[in-house]
């Protein structure tokens, strides 16, 4: 019964990681920008998309097909930005081991 006794604790634990990490997501903000930072997209740790600021001079009605490509830069800036941010969070929690899923 000693290894129930364990295994409920890392169950808890685990549980207790995940909830942490939960709020961590929902309250990190991470920017992505575009031409020379004329875009700038901002997500939470969960990619929704928080914030999208345009400068001015980028707003051209001549060329919307340039400032779509650029929102979408900025947004898979950010992106990457929100994925090697959440890596670095698990690297810690799991001693660097790589787990799939995680």
């Amino acid at each position: 019964m000693k290894n129930l006794g364990e295994l409920q604790k890392m169950m808890k634990a685990a549980q207790e990681f995940q909830e942490k990490m939960q709020k961590e997501l929902a309250e990190m903000q991470v920017e992505g920008s575009s031409g020379g930072g004329m875009v700038t997209v901002v997500l939470d740790g969960h990619k929704n998309c928080l914030k999208i600021k345009l400068e001015p001079e980028v707003v051209n009605r001549e060329d919307v097909d340039m400032l779509q490509d650029l929102i979408v830069s900025a947004f898979r800036e950010a992106v990457a930005k929100v994925d090697e941010e959440v890596s670095r969070k698990m690297s810690g929690f799991t001693g660097g081991l790589k787990i799939p899923g995680l």
